[in-house]
């Protein structure tokens, strides 16, 4: 035999043996592990779903971060309802990628109720944490109790919060510690939300003042040391309440506007109170300290 023709022989042979080898794969993976009327589900129907599902899930991912970017960009001061819109709107994706992808691979989207079944089950034993958080999360999107970039507090954690997932939440505080905290708390919980409404928030800010001081002049200083701060609004102008007459001092609550400052209310507390001291200083209004009188009285003893 020239060579040329056993190269080709054996050439030929190889690729039978190939084909034969797989077509033995294929033969395995699409042994039915599950057969029904309407359907049988071997290996191959899984690995084809599974693939799909996580195609169409990268995929969506990446579409839900670009479409927010490009929304923050152009709207900043709605952040939380571009981040719920794009959030809903990938589990739409990810629904209707689903049904596509049952059916192509040849399932009857009847046969999802023998799943169905035993899913109902398992959330009927062992998860009904996941499904509580998981249905909190579909109401959170909707109604929007609270967005990404609001200031909240709930169960005394407070922070600003950072994404809104279907199962939880998460918040990261003043010292930048991301705290995961599962969707039910903010249904069944009380939540207080700083800048549900919108992002100017009033903070309260107390000072104590030695009796021989002028309520009036004292009023007009809080009010211009929080005027020279660029994180406090002038409209609403800040203000200044006279609240009591106490132990040793004269009480007053500096009430202040901010946007600024939002998020760091501990911040601005401590400018103002460098302004406020300095400015005290100047106008020669004293900071008293507590003081206690002693009176000794000296009993002498009578002697019979």
């Amino acid at each position: 035999m020239p060579l040329y023709a056993s190269i080709i022989w054996k050439s030929c042979n190889l690729r039978w043996k190939v084909v034969e080898a797989l077509n033995s794969i294929w033969n395995v993976l699409n042994i039915p592990l599950v057969s029904t009327k309407e359907a049988n589900f071997s290996t191959w129907t899984l690995i084809y779903i599974a693939f799909l599902f996580t195609l169409v899930l990268y995929i969506s991912r990446k579409t839900r971060r670009w479409l927010i970017k490009r929304f923050i960009q152009e709207d900043n001061e709605n952040i939380g309802v571009w981040e719920a819109t794009a959030t809903i709107t990938h589990y739409i994706v990810i629904t209707i990628a689903i049904i596509i992808i049952f059916q192509t691979a040849g399932l009857d989207l009847g046969f999802l109720a023998l799943f169905g079944g035993a899913l109902g089950i398992g959330l009927g034993f062992g998860l009904q944490g996941i499904t509580t958080n998981f249905v909190s999360g579909i109401i959170i999107l909707f109604e929007r109790p609270i967005k990404v970039g609001d200031r909240i507090d709930v169960g005394g954690i407070t922070g600003r919060v950072m994404e809104i997932s279907i199962r939880a939440t998460t918040v990261v505080t003043n010292d930048n510690i991301a705290i995961i905290i599962p969707n039910s708390e903010f249904v069944s919980s009380r939540v207080t939300n700083w800048s549900h409404r919108d992002s100017v928030v009033r903070f309260q800010y107390s000072y104590g003042v030695a009796y021989c001081s002028d309520p009036e002049t004292v009023k007009k200083t809080l009010i211009e040391a929080a005027l020279e701060h660029d994180g406090v609004l002038s409209s609403p102008p800040p203000s200044v309440r006279f609240d009591k007459f106490g132990d040793s001092t004269l009480n007053f609550t500096l009430l202040v506007w901010t946007i600024k400052f939002s998020q760091l209310p501990g911040t601005l507390k401590s400018d103002l109170n460098f302004l406020v001291y300095e400015k005290f200083k100047e106008a020669g209004i004293k900071i008293p300290f507590p003081q206690r009188d002693v009176r000794v009285q000296m009993i002498s003893d009578e002697v019979e």
